[in-house]
């Protein structure tokens, strides 16, 4: 006979018949699990409902007012509502809820048809379901969400626009962060236990801040809470969308805004290096003769360090050539 198999191979050799936890559940366990166990045990990859930018669990997306937040939650919705397409991606159908509160009906109905248009060509909108009004986490709320849950045949986003709408009040002696982490945990429990995406929309602070999470209004409890945090920003460069969670890669995504969709240009500092370079070309290729990237720069309105990386880049490229000592001209010319 062979020798008997050690402890922790004879646990890990027994076939689990546990139930595939959710991926990102975070949920605290009373009972500490001893590390064999947790490495024996099968966890249901992440559900992505807009890959690369929303997953199960809690995500807040925050911006300034009338910066377009709200449009990009109902982009969400219809994509995933219609297995349509979001931020260029393609999104797997499913049951959406979207809890627009700080709109009405007609708003609502006006909205669709913008992101829609034209009418003749939309796609079946039926699995979408819209409430203007709900009531606050703590007096009801996850029970409204979780009857729509129940009666859905695939429950896969719901959206609150916004926090503020169904936020609990302060309670007496309560701290800031205890408040902010205490009002949103509940919605990023119940994300986690039923593995849908939820998106809190929020605002940012006014104050500008050198991390964009640190822009979102409130303290850390409120991003503590969060599996995943979105800021939309407006910047000289343009709007960018800065995404970071525990499912998601870090993203910085420059964007364009029409006809009430957002669009992604590509990533924020490759667009950004994109049209500055097309500057460069545009001061070169009106000159009358070669420039150094002081005059470039100028002409440009750019930061000199940027263009003399920038001109280095298209040296190599083949668009522009060096001549004599620091001056740059357009190649062949």
């Amino acid at each position: 006979m062979g020798k008997p198999l050690p402890a922790y191979a004879a646990r890990a050799a027994k076939p689990s018949a546990a139930k595939p936890q959710a991926a990102n559940q975070n949920s605290p366990q009373s009972a500490a699990i001893d590390a064999e166990t947790l490495l024996g045990m099968e966890f249901a990859p992440v559900d992505y409902v807009v890959e690369g930018y929303v997953a199960e669990g809690l995500t807040i997306l925050a911006g300034r007012p009338k910066l377009g937040k709200s449009w990009m939650a109902l982009g969400f919705c219809i994509a995933v509502a219609t297995g349509g397409q979001t931020l260029g991606v393609d999104c797997e159908e499913g049951d959406v809820l979207y809890l627009a509160l700080e709109d009405n009906r007609r708003r609502l109905k006006d909205r669709l048809n913008v992101v829609l248009s034209p009418a003749q060509v939309r796609p079946n909108m039926a699995r979408l379901s819209l409430k203007t009004e709900a009531k606050k986490l703590g007096a009801g709320l996850i029970e409204e969400i979780e009857e729509w849950r129940s009666k859905a045949a695939n429950p896969k986003l719901i959206v609150i626009d916004t926090l503020s709408m169904v936020r609990p009040p302060k309670k007496a002696n309560q701290d800031s962060y205890a408040a902010d982490y205490d009002a949103i945990s509940p919605l990023q429990k119940y994300a986690g236990e039923h593995r849908l995406a939820v998106i809190v929309v929020h605002h940012v602070r006014k104050a500008e801040a050198e991390d964009p999470l640190e822009a979102v209004s409130g303290t850390n409890g409120l991003t503590g809470a969060a599996d995943t945090i979105m800021v939309l920003n407006r910047t000289t460069d343009g709007p960018k969308l800065y995404g970071r969670g525990r499912d998601i890669e870090e993203i910085e995504k420059a964007l364009r805004f029409d006809k009430g969709t957002w669009e992604v240009l590509g990533n924020a500092e490759d667009v950004k290096q994109s049209e500055q370079r097309r500057k460069i070309v545009d001061v070169l290729t009106d000159a009358t003769r070669a420039l150094t990237p002081d005059e470039v720069a100028k002409e440009a309105g750019m930061k000199v360090t940027n263009v003399n990386y920038l001109l280095r880049v298209l040296v190599k490229a083949g668009g522009v050539e060096k001549v004599g000592y620091g001056q740059y001209k357009i190649q062949g010319r």
